[in-house]
């Protein structure tokens, strides 16, 4: 047998670069129900215990391989993270929350990689900007730390706090903490009196969890231990053993994801069941939680998500509004029969969200591809929250209590930190709660702009642009193009920290707002999944030659970036259209679809049926396997590319990359580098930690600005 990864000097070109690793490749046949057959030869690297020592190996020698090939960048990478992490306010906390007397918040301490999650005490002259004042002068007297996640995280590569609920008489703490990055958490607890932390321990769950009015009783949400599915909702007792746990509900349908939650009201305890294109909710009173309740079945191509408030169900549904309206129901409501409209469907407006207050309602909702914030008092009268900016993101904030005339909202643009206001609905006075500090950045010295590129089927794309002012329009500048396009997802123009060390070096950066988003609507959603999948990749490279043409860019110093979902997206246009990009940029890249798709063991194949296809009929694979990145992989010039992963990703598991890199290591005739890089010990989301992100993220602005010759 040949050896699992040997080197040839041929990939090299003539740059001096060192030699890349080469995989083995090995005949194996995936097979689909339907008869048709695909060669994979690198197969073989799936391991799914993450043992296999050929498999470690082949990792290993493209690390060392990526560490060669970036080592002349060394400076450039430590200036970017010094940039990047100098503007951060290391001692900084979050907007307090108050909830049952006790306002809550997150701290963290100059550095330290991870938050302080703590509360203060209401009183008379407590509210959320005297705690912020408090916390910035370094006065915690009066705090209580619920959990320092800094001291839980020693010793550990991996650490997060997915979910934290304290239970209604404010005492018992029940958290959700991971250390291995596969999102499969372990529940704790802890007595907030007396600082005892409980024997009892919950594993192999989601970060799902809620208490019942008793104090004792803890419902969370059990996952599937290898597809990580969310299956069963079980109630746990305190001081019983975790083997004892009562099952409250199991769900049979693996398109569906589950979790659960309390109500606006703290009324109902509810299980939200929810697929790509339908939803399901069954509560039960959560001071006697007995039976769970359908509040309305389930039926395909029908969403829905309710709160209680008032004595009623308000709730959000496309039931017979693509852009869903807004429904109320009678509290002991069990079926669709019993909903009557009260905010009407609009082909222009798509409601997002709302919260629930004692006088007023709040809607979030998208126009024109932009956020807005409606205001509906209980007279009817409407108003709504100003935006200031061409480009921007608004939404709905935390709001943890109804009985106030304080509405909290967020804004950000790609030129404005994200702000906290609350906002009077009955004197309309706003006041700023908080604004991500940056520091040594001025705002005045960007511009943000909102343009639109015309698609190649005629359809206007929105894009949101930024770049540092002096910027010239002139087809010359560097561009960073960054799109997603799928799960309806929408991509709003915020600010972005890391991003201000690019727009200082000259580049400008783009967002293509593209179908299979939902910027525009449901049925831009719609128009960019399923057998319209291909629109998301067309559109992404006509807004690329709307961008030069306009002379946003030089043609040959255009870089494409994506992640996950995102990472299809840069991987389809790498093969569609490879001339137009210099640089792709893709993390954790979803580029195996056929293949994962068809494995119902993976984690979230299922429930995305709906979203790609399912290719187990003939007529979706052939349209899935037409864009899949890794099957259209062929031999030609592609861009200069940086891909990373997670050895630990849950989500699009390590091996899809490392196959796609594999692969086009043999085909790729360019002259062009080929970056892979496996963060051993992460999963999805990268390092944890909020500085140890900045690492990875300035090694890969490294690999761009030197392809693209930016000093």
């Amino acid at each position: 047998m040949t050896t699992a990864c040997s080197s040839s000097a041929d990939d090299a070109r003539d740059q001096g670069l060192p030699q890349p690793p080469v995989a083995e490749q090995r005949p194996h046949q995936v097979p689909s129900p339907h008869g048709a057959v695909r060669e994979d030869e690198y197969y073989w690297l799936r391991d799914d215990t993450r043992e296999n020592p050929e498999m470690l190996a082949y990792l290993n020698a493209e690390n060392a391989y990526a560490d060669a090939v970036m080592a002349g960048s060394e400076a450039l990478q430590k200036k970017l993270y010094e940039e990047i992490v100098g503007r951060i306010r290391q001692d900084d906390s979050s907007v307090p929350a108050r909830e049952r007397g006790w306002w809550y918040y997150s701290r963290f301490e100059t550095g330290k990689d991870y938050p302080v999650y703590a509360r203060r005490r209401d009183g008379e002259g407590v509210d959320a900007l005297s705690i912020q004042q408090a916390n910035d002068s370094g006065d915690f007297a009066d705090e209580q730390v619920l959990l320092d996640v800094n001291r839980m995280a020693e010793g550990k590569d991996f650490f997060s706090v997915g979910n934290y609920e304290v239970s209604q008489d404010n005492r018992i703490l029940a958290w959700a903490e991971d250390d291995v990055g596969r999102r499969q958490y372990v529940i704790r607890f802890k007595d907030l009196e007396t600082d005892e932390v409980f024997d009892d321990e919950i594993r192999g769950v989601s970060a799902s969890l809620v208490w019942a009015d008793d104090n004792r009783t803890l419902f969370y949400v059990e996952n599937d231990p290898d597809t990580l599915l969310t299956v069963r909702v079980r109630k746990h007792v305190l001081g019983t053993p975790a083997s004892e746990d009562v099952l409250v509900y199991e769900e049979e349908d693996d398109s569906f994801y589950m979790g659960i939650g309390r109500t606006r009201d703290d009324a109902y305890i509810c299980i939200y069941v929810q697929s790509t294109v339908s939803s399901e909710m069954r509560c039960t009173p959560a001071a006697e939680p007995g039976e769970f309740t359908v509040l309305a079945a389930r039926e395909r191509d029908v969403e829905y998500d309710a709160d209680h408030h008032n004595g009623r169900w308000v709730i959000r549904t496309n039931w017979d509004a693509p852009n869903f309206r807004v429904m109320t129901a009678p509290s002991n409501a069990t079926s669709r029969d019993q909903w009557q409209e009260w905010i009407g469907h609009s082909e222009d407006v798509f409601i997002e969200g709302l919260e629930l207050f004692d006088g007023f309602t709040a809607i979030g909702e998208r126009s024109e591809g932009l956020e807005r914030v409606r205001v509906i008092r209980e007279g009817g009268a409407e108003e709504y929250v100003k935006a200031d900016e061409p480009a921007y993101s608004m939404g709905l904030s935390v709001n943890s209590e109804p009985d106030t005339e304080w509405l909290r909202y967020g804004y950000t643009s790609l030129t404005t930190p994200a702000t906290t206001y609350e906002l009077n609905v009955v004197t309309g006075e706003r006041r700023q709660l908080k604004q991500q500090p940056v520091i040594g950045y001025d705002p005045a010295q960007y511009t943000t702009e909102r343009i639109w590129a015309t698609a190649r089927d005629g359809t206007r794309v929105p894009v949101s642009l930024v770049y540092r002012n002096g910027f010239e329009r002139d087809g010359t500048a560097p561009l960073l193009q960054y799109g997603y396009g799928s799960y309806g997802y929408s991509m709003d123009p915020g600010f972005n920290l890391p991003v201000v060390s690019l727009l200082d070096r000259g580049m400008v950066y783009a967002i293509a707002h593209i179908r299979g988003g939902q910027e525009m609507g449901r049925k831009w959603y719609d128009d960019g999944k399923l057998f319209n999948k291909i629109n998301t990749f067309t559109d992404f490279i006509d807004v690329t030659d709307h961008l030069v043409a306009q002379g946003y860019a030089a043609p040959d110093r255009v870089a494409a970036y994506g992640g996950s979902a995102g990472g299809l997206l840069v991987g389809a246009v790498a093969n569609m259209a490879p001339d137009k990009y210099r640089v792709i940029l893709s993390q954790v890249p979803f580029v195996d679809v056929v293949t994962t798709m068809l494995d119902r063991s993976i984690p979230l194949t299922t429930n995305e049926y709906d979203e790609w296809g399912n290719p187990e009929t003939p007529e979706a694979y052939r349209y899935m396997l037409s864009y899949s990145p890794y099957d259209n992989l062929e031999e030609k010039a592609y861009p200069a590319m940086f891909v990373g992963t997670g050895l630990w990703d849950s989500q699009v598991q390590y091996w899809e990359p490392a196959k796609y890199v594999a692969r086009l290591r043999t085909l790729n005739t360019g002259e062009y580098p080929i970056v892979f890089r496996t963060n051993m010990d992460a999963g999805h989301g990268g390092k944890s930690g909020r500085f140890r992100r900045y690492e990875e993220l300035s090694e890969m602005y490294a690999f761009l600005l030197d392809q693209l010759g930016v000093q």
